[in-house]
């Protein structure tokens, strides 16, 4: 007996679509090869401005992370990496609702009998794989060019905190999705959403050095707790256990995020869908 999802599509055939999605959002990306090349000449910049800035900083009142002292380009290099993903993740899956809705290819996509959660899924597994690669890829270029030193014994930490975090963000990616769905628009909020969660974290600065009202908000934000742990075992060397409160309130955080994203999304598709108002944008 062939196992079956929740929306009735024999599970492997759904799986085998996946590969589909990946093939499609990387043919589409190569095709406008100055947005794909700009993003990463972007990052360049972003960290070379970082490095002058981080000149200017006393280095007595540098970070330490497991009783190791680091630079400003190392702790921002971190930040940075992290940010970029949170607004690609935000937007990639509100641009994916928005085009095919631009497209008037929403609703037969919708149709075809694919299961729901994997067009979902699939719509972000480009990413989930090109995401950690360019972070690996722009950590790579920091040492290679500004001299910042990560703990090649904390990859595996960090990535697992990475690994916890991602879900967060695709369940604020679904949340977004589902606004698009009922008003048509949304790329503008969701830049605002991410760099509010950008600048209300320990992305740029430490979090002892924010407004006092602003560090209990800041100590509670996703990305301050994720970065948390992978700054630990990026630049302290941290272990498996030290980044273990960090994910253990990760997990159940991306679990909400994901539900309320699953829910969001199909609540705001069956309103359209009652309306008849799918194919509209």
């Amino acid at each position: 007996m062939r196992s079956a999802t929740a929306d009735g599509w024999p599970l492997w055939d759904e799986v085998r679509k996946i590969p589909a999605f990946v093939r499609r959002d990387f043919l589409v990306m190569w095709s406008y090869r100055l947005a794909f090349f700009s993003d990463w000449i972007n990052l360049v910049f972003q960290i070379a401005l970082f490095y002058f800035i981080g000149r200017l900083i006393d280095p007595g009142r540098r970070p330490t992370f497991s009783g190791v002292r680091v630079t400003y380009i190392e702790f921002v290099a971190v930040g940075i990496a992290l940010s970029s993903f949170v607004y690609i993740g935000l937007s990639r899956v509100v641009t994916v609702i928005r085009n095919e809705q631009l497209m008037g290819t929403l609703e037969s996509l919708l149709m075809t009998p694919t299961a729901l959660t994997t067009i979902q899924l699939g719509s972000v597994t480009y990413d989930l794989l090109y995401v950690p690669i360019r972070t690996v890829v722009f950590l790579l270029l920091a040492v290679a060019f500004l001299g910042a030193r990560f703990s090649l014994g904390g990859l595996g930490p960090a990535a697992l905190v990475l690994t916890a975090f991602i879900p967060v963000v695709w369940g604020l990616g679904m949340i977004s999705a589902a606004g698009v769905l009922t008003f048509r628009r949304g790329l503008g909020v969701v830049g605002f959403v991410s760099l509010l969660l950008t600048t209300t974290s320990s992305t740029y600065v430490p979090v002892e050095i924010l407004p006092g009202w602003l560090q209990g908000i800041a100590t509670l934000n996703p990305i301050t707790i994720a970065l948390s742990g992978m700054r630990e075992a990026l630049l302290g060397g941290a272990g498996w256990e030290q980044v273990m409160p960090a994910i253990l309130v990760l997990v159940p955080t991306a679990v909400a995020s994901i539900g309320l994203g699953v829910v969001a999304f199909r609540l705001a598709l069956l309103r359209e869908r009652r309306r008849g108002t799918l194919g509209l944008y």
